[in-house]
């Protein structure tokens, strides 16, 4: 029986140190998104490094483009992040 993967988990951070909207940590299954991206930029963002964690072999101008499509799509279809 196959083992079952556990869930992605995303934590909010300052990332300006970094220079980048996200980062993906492939074994921990952990993606870190800048706390100050909103709207699109965020789920793009969001997308894009669970892309990293699901397809690790992939380079990164794939994952772009990937991301960027998906995030649009869903935009367009009006998924928004709602602060209840």
């Amino acid at each position: 029986m196959s083992k079952k993967k556990q869930p992605i988990k995303i934590l909010y951070s300052h990332l300006g140190n970094y220079k980048a909207h996200g980062l993906a940590w492939k074994e921990e299954r952990t993606i870190a998104i800048d706390k100050r991206l909103k709207g699109l930029d965020e789920l793009e963002t969001i997308i894009h490094e669970i892309m990293h964690i699901q397809n690790p072999k992939w380079p990164e101008i794939m994952v772009e483009g990937k991301a960027k499509e998906l995030a649009l799509i869903l935009w367009e279809l009006g998924f928004r992040k709602c602060d209840l």
